[in-house]
């Protein structure tokens, strides 16, 4: 009597009608946005999306902002600013740290971040993070945090020649 037929599965969960949505929870994709703008542009193309949710009451985080004139961009595109919750960063651990906490909180409706750029261990931090995030996340990156160093330092070096004159008196 104890005996299954063939190697069918005994939990009895498996065997029940449960409806497909709630067996396939939808998660929330964390997007990642290279700028080189640092951000304005990026910033520009969601602004309609984030007046919607700002209209819901629920706040719009912004992880450490460059100045770029956001709030004026914000309050045009009809973004309630009374919603707007500025966090400042010391450093990029507390950066994703905050950005985590915001987006799991329930508290929010958006979490944008600028960040210089995240490696493989950042962003499978954040892919951990959008299981359970209910809230839209975007990460805008430094664009010029990519460049090889060659470039950088070719790009130093084109700046730097005007100091290699010294000045004759």
């Amino acid at each position: 009597m104890n005996k299954l037929l063939g190697v069918s599965p005994r939990h009895p969960g498996l065997w029940q009608d449960l409806p497909t949505s709630s067996m396939t929870k939808k998660s929330t994709d964390i997007e990642t946005m290279v700028s080189a703008t640092q951000g304005r542009n990026e910033l520009k193309k969601i602004s309609g999306q984030l007046a919607q949710l700002s209209q819901q009451g629920r706040w719009i985080v912004l992880i450490s902002p460059p100045n770029i004139g956001y709030k004026q961009m914000l309050a045009t595109a009809g973004v309630r600013m009374d919603r707007i919750l500025l966090v400042h960063a010391k450093d990029e651990v507390e950066t994703l740290w905050a950005m985590e906490k915001a987006l799991t909180s329930g508290t929010s409706s958006a979490v944008i971040t600028w960040a210089n750029s995240l490696d493989a261990r950042d962003n499978r931090r954040l892919q951990l993070v959008a299981k359970s995030a209910q809230a839209l996340g975007i990460v805008i990156e430094n664009a010029n945090a990519h460049l090889p160093d060659s470039a950088i330092n070719t790009q130093d070096k084109v700046l730097n020649k005007g100091s290699l004159f010294t000045s004759i008196h």
